[in-house]
């Protein structure tokens, strides 16, 4: 029978300050847990309760072959560490003795608990260094005088000495470079099979590479648990997609983009729910339980990224020709799509039937699952459109200041102080001028890139859930452009926004989108990541597309 490591219900906390919430975990002996998140989720300090090294109040059950570790008389757990249960700290600095020589460290872990003959465990010792890579004339070198390659090395060395069930890793690779990453993973792999291994890392790849199951933490609470190839490419809650989204990697092209706001153990509900994409009045008050939802364990009162916006067979014909025929998406909650096609393909006009500007032949439009019958000021509040030509879009009879305004009046939101104060603080938001100079002026005055901020702002002053963005770069030149797209991102960060982005550039659907939909004479004809669609495309019309765009990136 294999060996499971299991924790249940575990909560630790220094006197009112809770840093692990009730974490549920287990692993099978053979497989390895890597747990992921940002600084201050409590992954060390889980590793640590683990080996009873917390000063803290532990309580709940970590169970190793049958045993409670935390109802062990300490005697007993100190038998244990560095035995059957041992760990692989995050600062070599802190873990090595600066007058001992490193084969002398590897050996006394050894000599502590099973090898009585020092020259049995030098012999042991020696074996296992090479074993990891570490170089024989360096055997009587000084912690100092290593690398930080070398000295993780032997970190992982001692942590084996005892050929121990269970070994917790904290942020093992966070200081080596990409070479030395790469062997210690190959090296460690090896090792995976007679233990259980788990890593605590902020590193997605080192998670990828060396986990067979992933969980993610945040603040004291698992959020997503499953195995790891499923979590990391396709996750389910916000919160795992919003730490992808901030890792760099080589399979993508869009911009990096954080996680908004700053991490409070302190809320009450879901602690995430501050920073969500999709909350609601349950998140602020209830914490969710991890539970198992479409094979998975989620803690989301929503069972995970809903579906904000979708369409389904969206068609349109004007006499014989048929513009948009039998379209169907669907875009996730703080998503964004990109759909790309030429000049012609139907996307301005499914987009325009979608916000209710053109009455669709056939179809139906979904907003957070609900079917829209028909298009209502809470369809609009929810729902906003950027439109590809900000000069047409702007009334030139009003200034800025009325521009921006009229949503709120239309809607009849708030006093008028309190619309004018909207419109002062969503101008800041996009970076433009709140000046009574500036707010008196009229589009006929602006620049291209004043414009498009100025139907940016007019969109997000009435709070929008959806931004829709037809062609928001066209008429800008480059530098302009870039400066709106990365507007654009940001707004899309600090609000949790939905967005999709209608363009005929496939070169700005890599940099802004998560997903990308190929358009072509009406139909959707590709859909998928970035990784799916940019780098390996199936149809010969994303394949056109993409050669176009080589082309004019070589003249």
């Amino acid at each position: 029978m294999r060996q499971m490591f299991k924790v249940e219900n575990l909560h630790m906390s220094y006197g009112q300050d809770e840093i692990l919430k009730g974490i549920s975990l287990d692993v099978t002996h053979g497989e390895s847990l890597a747990i992921i998140g940002e600084s201050g989720a409590g992954k060390t300090t889980f590793g640590l309760s683990i080996m009873r090294l917390v000063e803290g109040n532990v309580s709940g059950k970590i169970i190793l072959d049958d045993l409670d570790l935390l109802s062990l008389p300490e005697d007993s757990m100190r038998k244990l560490r560095w035995n059957k249960v041992s760990m692989v700290f995050q600062n070599s600095n802190n873990v090595l003795n600066p007058v001992h020589k490193i084969i002398d460290q590897v050996i006394e872990p050894m000599t502590e608990h099973r090898l009585k003959n020092k020259l049995d465990a030098r012999e042991s010792a020696s074996a296992l260094l090479i074993s990891t890579g570490f170089p024989k004339h360096r055997f009587n070198a000084y912690p100092h005088q290593l690398s930080g390659g070398e000295q993780q090395r032997v970190l992982i060395a001692m942590a084996l000495a005892n050929d121990p069930e269970l070994i917790i890793m904290d942020e093992p690779l966070s200081s080596l470079d990409a070479t030395s990453t790469a062997e210690i993973i190959d090296m460690l792999r090896s090792l995976q099979q007679n233990h259980i291994f788990i890593i605590t890392t902020h590193d997605i790849s080192t998670a990828a590479r060396l986990a067979d199951k992933v969980a993610t933490m945040y603040a004291g609470r698992i959020m997503e648990f499953g195995p790891s190839a499923e979590v990391l490419s396709d996750p389910r809650h916000p919160y795992t997609r919003a730490l992808l989204r901030s890792y760099p990697n080589m399979t993508t092209g869009k911009d990096l983009q954080g996680v908004k706001g700053q991490m409070d153990r302190s809320v009450s509900g879901c602690t995430f729910h501050p920073r969500c994409t999709q909350a609601i009045e349950i998140c602020t008050t209830e914490a969710p339980s991890l539970v198992v939802h479409k094979g998975k364990h989620l803690a989301c009162h929503r069972g995970g990224i809903i579906t904000m916006l979708a369409t389904k067979n969206m068609s349109k014909s004007y006499g014989n020709l048929k513009v948009v025929d039998s379209v169907s998406l669907n875009i996730k909650a703080g998503e964004t799509l990109a759909l790309v096609g030429q000049s012609g393909s139907g996307k301005t006009t499914l987009v325009r039937m979608i916000t209710g500007l053109v009455k669709q032949d056939n179809g139906e439009v979904y907003l957070e699952g609900t079917r829209i019958c028909k298009i209502d000021k809470d369809f609009c509040r929810k729902v906003q459109m950027i439109f590809q030509n900000p000069g047409e879009a702007l009334s030139h009879r009003l200034d800025v200041l009325e521009l921006v305004r009229e949503p709120l009046d239309i809607q009849g939101i708030g006093s008028k102080e309190e619309r004018e104060g909207k419109v002062i603080q969503v101008l800041r938001e996009v970076e433009l001028p709140t000046n009574e100079h500036f707010l008196e002026t009229y589009p006929h005055h602006l620049s291209g890139g004043e414009m498009q901020r100025v139907c940016i702002a007019r969109a997000l002053v009435m709070n929008p859930e959806v931004l829709i963005a037809d062609e928001p770069t066209s008429f800008l030149d480059p530098s302009v452009q870039a400066k709106i797209l990365k507007l654009l991102l940001n707004l899309q960060e600090q609000r949790g926004l939905t967005m999709l982005i209608i363009t005929h550039d496939i070169a700005v659907a890599r940099k802004v989108s998560d997903r990308i939909a190929i358009m072509s004479l009406g139909k959707i004809v590709e859909e998928g990541t970035l990784t799916e669609v940019v780098d390996t495309p199936k149809h010969p019309h994303t394949k056109s597309l993409l050669q176009a765009a080589a082309s004019l990136h070589r003249n």
